[in-house]
């Protein structure tokens, strides 16, 4: 395992593009030196859509912007209220494969929430995090040069009702859930931001340098 430093960027709130566009220069830019990152994000409302994306999973799209974006998978939602997160790992530092990234990432979500007393599980064929039934938390990636970006999406305290526009994930009728309906208090999602990512590097063998919101201008991501 990597004793590297991953770097954690506290972003708070930003539009879904322009984080996109963010992590994919990071990628195009970066070396085999370049220290591995994560960031922790809220999007304002919208809809992505995956390479893969059909068109028949969009029921009812008005009222919040559809992006055709790079990585993996069908459509789903980002909202306030959940928790995204976006390795980006140099995969060959961690010995890791895609299948690997994504059992990795599910793994994580799995121990966080049973850190809330939630009896989460993946599905073998279906990526993401479930309990009975119910999708709590997407995945979606995109490697190129061997290094991963996009990432996680985990409802922690969110409006669920846009997911009835779409297919979530391509599956129709697959309902949605969140923390804050599974627990008597909504947890607040900056604790479980801290715990994903404690999660996360412990499974990896990496420690952490964290960058807060307050760092950055309103402006670039990185300084």
């Amino acid at each position: 395992m990597s004793e590297s430093t991953i770097i954690v960027r506290q972003l708070g709130v930003r539009d879904y593009q322009s984080v996109w566009r963010a992590m994919s220069d990071f990628t195009d830019h970066r070396d085999t030196d370049t220290p591995d990152e994560l960031w922790l994000v809220e999007h304002p409302p919208v809809f992505t859509q995956g390479q893969a994306g059909k068109p028949e999973h969009l029921l009812a799209v008005e009222g919040i912007p559809l992006v055709q974006t790079d990585r993996g998978g069908q459509v789903t939602y980002h909202g306030p209220g959940q928790l995204v997160a976006y390795p980006l790992l140099n995969l060959r530092r961690y010995k890791l494969g895609v299948r690997d990234l994504v059992t990795l990432l599910e793994s994580t979500l799995v121990t966080l929430l049973a850190d809330y007393g939630i009896d989460a599980y993946a599905k073998p064929d279906a990526p993401g995090v479930y309990i009975d039934g119910a999708k709590i938390a997407s995945l979606g990636l995109r490697v190129r040069r061997g290094c991963s970006f996009h990432g996680l999406a985990l409802n922690v305290n969110m409006d669920l009702t846009p997911f009835a526009q779409i297919n979530p994930c391509g599956y129709a009728g697959l309902a949605m859930v969140d923390m804050a309906r599974l627990l008597p208090k909504a947890p607040a999602i900056a604790d479980v931001g801290d715990g994903l990512v404690a999660h996360l590097v412990q499974k990896v063998g990496a420690k952490t340098g964290i960058i807060p919101a307050a760092e950055y201008s309103r402006g670039e991501i990185h300084p």
